[in-house]
C-alpha cells in the first residue's frame, strides 16, 4: 500500500490555556524532562528515578505507605486498580455517587461481581454522612469509596466523617483524589485513607497516563489476603509491586519517560511547598469566582461544598453552550468544559488546575467569557475583573 507521506505535517496544536476539566497546561521543565534520553525498565539510573518518584509522591500524598506509586495508565486505571485489587464477587462494596466519576465507580463494581450498596445524592450537592451511616447499618461492606473532588460538578466532598463511618463498618476507605492531589489538601495517613489514586495530567500538571495510587498496611493485607488471584493481569499489584520495591522483578515494561516527568513535575510542587500551592489554589478560585458572580451568572455548587480546582457554572439561559466554548478556543485560545450526563449543556466546567492555576488565566479568561457573552447578545453585568481584582487586592 503506498503512503503520501507529505500529507503528514509537524505536530503543532497551538497555544492553549487549558481551563477545562483537565489536562493542566504542562510546565516547560516537565516537558524536558520528558525529552530526556530513554533507557531500559532496570537501568541503574531509572532505578534511582523510580525512588524519588515514590518519595515524591509520599510527600504529595501525605503518608508513609510503601506501595505508593504511579501506574501505568490515566486516572481511570487508578480506579480500577485500587477496585479490582481490594474487591472480590460476593462481597459488599458501598460507593457513594453524586456524579460521573461516583457512577463510573459503581459500574466497575458490578463488574467485578461486587454487591453494590449504592448511596445518592444530586449531582452538585456532597454526600451526607448519616445517609452513608444508615446504608452500612447491620452490614459489612469490604470497602467505602467516594469521590473527593467530582470532576462533573465541581463539587467537594468533605472525607473525614465518611473515614469513621467505614471504619467503624469494618471497611476500607477508598477515595477517587483525580482533581484535588496538588491542589487541595488531601491528606492520606491523618485522613484515615486506605487506598487513593490520582492521575497525573491535573493538579500535578503532567501530561497524561499515570495514576499515582497509594495503598495503607491495611488495603495491603486485603490485598494479601484474597481467595482469588487479582482479576487484572495488568493491575495486579501483588504483583506490580515487586517491581517497585527492592526485588526489582520485571512485571510489564514501564513508561520511562513519563515517569521521568511525573518526577519533575512532583519536584516542582515539592519547591512550592504543599502548604502555599494549596493557598494559591483557593485564592485563585476566589477571584474567578467574585467575577463570575460580578457579571450576574451563578454557580452551580453552594460555596461550602465547592472545589477550587474545579468550577462549575450555570449556563444562562438562551445561551449556545457549544458556541460560546468554540469562541473561547478559536478567539482566545481558551479551552473549556461542558457538562457530563443530566448537566450537558447546563454548566460550563472551568478548571484552575496546577500550572493553569495563575492570576492572569483567571483574569483573562473572566474578559474573554464577558466578550463572547456579549457577541452573542446576552446580557452580563460589568465589573467581573474589578471584582477578581479585589480579591487578589485583599492578598
Amino acid at each position: 500500500m503506498d503512503i503520501d507521506i507529505h500529507k503528514f505535517k509537524d505536530i503543532d496544536p497551538g497555544e492553549r490555556v487549558l481551563m477545562g476539566p483537565g489536562p493542566s497546561n504542562v510546565p516547560p521543565r516537565v516537558i524536558q524532562a520528558m525529552s530526556a534520553p530513554c533507557v531500559g525498565y532496570l537501568d541503574p539510573y531509572f532505578l534511582s528515578v523510580m525512588d524519588e518518584t515514590q518519595s515524591l509522591l509520599r510527600f504529595l500524598f501525605q503518608t508513609q505507605n510503601p506501595l505508593t506509586i504511579p501506574v501505568s495508565g490515566t486516572g481511570t486505571a487508578g480506579m480500577e486498580t485500587c477496585l479490582a485489587n481490594l474487591v472480590e464477587p460476593g462481597e459488599e462494596v458501598v460507593v457513594c455517587v453524586n456524579g460521573f466519576f461516583g457512577s463510573r465507580m459503581a459500574d466497575i463494581v458490578r463488574r467485578l461481581g461486587g454487591q453494590l450498596i449504592r448511596v445518592d445524592a444530586d449531582w452538585g450537592r456532597a454526600i451526607d454522612p448519616e445517609v452513608v451511616q444508615k446504608a452500612v447499618q447491620g452490614r459489612s461492606p469490604k470497602l467505602l469509596a467516594v469521590v473527593h473532588a467530582e470532576t462533573s460538578t465541581g463539587v467537594r466532598q468533605p472525607l473525614e466523617e465518611l473515614a469513621s463511618v467505614a471504619h467503624n463498618s469494618g471497611a476500607l476507605f477508598l477515595v477517587d483524589m483525580v482533581t484535588s492531589l496538588g491542589g487541595m489538601e488531601v491528606a492520606v495517613d491523618s485522613t484515615g485513607i486506605d487506598a487513593a489514586y490520582s492521575g497525573s495530567q491535573k493538579c500535578i500538571s503532567c501530561p497524561p497516563g499515570l495514576a499515582p495510587i497509594s495503598f495503607s498496611p491495611a488495603a495491603m493485607k486485603a490485598l494479601e489476603s484474597r481467595n482469588g488471584p487479582v482479576p487484572s493481569f495488568y493491575l495486579d499489584m501483588s504483583m506490580v509491586r515487586s517491581y517497585w520495591g527492592a526485588e526489582r522483578k520485571y512485571h510489564h515494561t514501564a513508561p520511562i519517560n513519563m515517569i521521568y516527568a511525573l518526577r519533575e513535575a512532583l519536584r516542582i510542587i515539592a519547591e512550592e511547598g504543599l502548604e502555599t500551592r494549596f493557598i494559591r489554589h483557593q485564592l485563585n478560585h476566589r477571584a474567578l469566582v467574585a467575577g463570575i458572580e460580578a457579571m450576574g451568572l451563578v454557580m452551580l455548587v453552594p460555596e461550602p461544598e465547592r472545589l477550587p480546582t474545579l468550577n462549575a457554572i450555570r449556563i444562562p439561559e438562551g445561551v449556545d453552550d457549544t458556541r460560546v466554548r468554540k469562541a473561547l478556543l478559536d478567539d482566545f485560545g481558551i479551552e473549556i468544559g461542558g457538562g457530563l450526563g443530566d448537566l450537558r449543556g447546563k454548566i460550563w466546567r472551568v478548571g484552575l488546575m496546577g500550572h493553569t492555576c495563575r492570576r492572569k488565566n483567571v483574569l483573562m479568561f473572566l474578559s474573554a467569557l464577558e466578550t463572547v457573552l456579549k457577541s452573542e447578545g446576552i446580557k452580563v453585568k460589568t465589573g467581573a475583573i474589578e471584582a477578581a481584582s479585589a480579591v487578589y487586592g485583599g492578598t
